[in-house]
C-alpha cells in the first residue's frame, strides 16, 4: 500500500491489530530520534527487524500480529522495532520508504534483506529464522567480508572474483550482487554495471545494497551534468543565494569524493529555502545517503543534521 498519510485514523503505536510490545524487550516502537540506537547500533549484536507502518494501513494490521509473534518465537534471537510512518514522516523519506508494510532487516549495523506488503506467516517465519540461524562465520559471510576488504584496498579485480563465485552458490545474494556491480565500476566497467543493474529480478533490484549503488550511478549522471567544482564554488561565492549554483556544487563534489563538503552544501541550501525547487536539498541528501549507506558515520551525522534543520 502507497504511503497516504491520514492524520484522522493515526493513534498510539501498537494501535488496533498491533500485538502489544513483549516484556522482555524484543519487540520496541521505534522513533526517528531512536533509530540509530534502536537499529543500526543495536544490530552490531543482533539482526534487527524493522517494521515500517501505519494505524489506517489495512496489510500493516495483519502482517504486525504475525511478525511479533514470529520474532518472539526467536526468543531474544532477533529484535523487532516498529516505526509508525506517521509518526516519524522525515525518517520514513530518508529511507525512502514509498509503500508499507516495508520490512527491513539489519546486521553488523547494515541492512541486509527486506520485503514490502503482507507475506503469509509461513514466509514471514521463514525471513525471520533466516536472521536467527544467520552465522558470522560462514563461508559465505567470510567470502562476503574478503571481497569488500579486497575492494576497499583497490583490488576492485580479486574481488570481482570472489563476488562471482558467491553469486555462483548463491544467485540471490544480493550483497554479492552488489559488490559485483561496485567491482566493475572500480574496474571502470560502468556500462556492463548499467546492464547487470537493469536486468536484476525486483526481489534484488529492490535491496538497499543494489539502491545504493543504482543511487550513486544517478549522482554520477547529475554530476556530469554540474560542472567543474572551482567554477560552481566562484558562482556560490559571487551569490549565496544562487541556489542552483550549490545543488549542482554539492553534486560536483560528492562525485570528486569531497562528501562532507557536499553534505554541508546541501544542509546549507535546506537552512536558506527548503521548499526550493520542491525541496531538491532534502531529496538529494536522501540520495547521498543511500549511495553512503545508512550506517556510514557521515550518514548517520548528516541526517542528525537534517532531522535538527527540520524541526528548527
Amino acid at each position: 500500500m502507497a504511503i497516504t498519510p491520514n492524520s484522522a485514523a493515526q493513534g498510539a503505536p501498537g494501535g488496533a491489530g498491533r500485538a502489544a510490545p513483549a516484556a522482555a524487550n524484543d519487540v520496541i516502537n521505534g522513533s526517528t530520534a531512536t533509530f540509530v540506537a534502536d537499529v543500526i547500533e543495536a544490530s552490531m549484536k543482533q539482526p534487527v527487524v524493522v517494521d515500517f507502518w501505519a494505524t489506517w494501513c489495512g496489510p500493516c494490521k495483519t502482517l504486525g500480529p504475525t511478525i511479533e509473534k514470529v520474532v518472539r518465537e526467536t526468543k531474544g534471537a532477533v529484535r523487532l522495532v516498529k516505526i509508525d510512518v506517521d509518526r516519524n514522516p522525515e525518517l520514513a523519506s530518508q529511507l525512502r520508504i514509498q509503500s508499507i508494510p516495508a520490512v527491513y532487516a539489519f546486521a553488523g549495523g547494515r541492512p541486509v534483506d527486506g520485503f514490502v506488503g503482507a507475506l503469509p506467516e509461513s514466509q514471514v517465519r521463514a525471513f525471520v529464522q533466516r536472521l536467527a540461524s544467520a552465522s558470522p562465520d560462514s563461508g559465505i559471510d567470510e567470502a562476503l567480508a574478503e571481497a569488500k576488504h579486497l575492494l576497499d584496498t583497490g583490488d576492485a579485480k580479486t574481488a570481482l572474483e570472489v563476488y562471482q563465485s558467491v553469486l555462483a552458490e548463491d544467485s540471490a545474494n544480493a550483497v554479492a550482487a552488489a559488490g559485483t556491480l561496485r567491482a566493475l565500476i572500480a574496474l571502470k566497467r560502468g556500462d556492463e554495471a548499467r546492464k547487470i543493474l537493469a536486468g536484476l529480478p525486483p526481489e534484488l533490484a529492490n535491496h538497499a545494497d543494489i539502491a545504493a549503488v543504482r543511487a550513486s550511478f544517478e549522482l554520477a549522471d547529475q554530476a556530469g551534468r554540474s560542472g567543474p567544482v572551482g567554477e560552481l564554488e566562484k558562482r556560490v561565492a559571487a551569490d549565496p543565494n544562487d541556489h542552483q549554483a550549490r545543488y549542482d556544487l554539492a553534486s560536483a563534489q560528492f562525485a570528486a569524493g569531497k562528501r562532507e563538503e557536499a553534505i554541508d552544501q546541501l544542509l546549507e541550501l535546506f537552512r536558506r529555502n527548503r521548499g526550493w525547487n520542491e525541496e531538491a536539498a532534502r531529496k538529494q541528501l536522501v540520495k547521498l545517503f543511500e549511495a553512503m549507506g545508512p550506517a556510514d558515520p557521515l550518514t548517520v551525522s548528516a541526517r542528525r543534521r537534517l532531522s535538527s534543520l527540520m524541526f528548527a
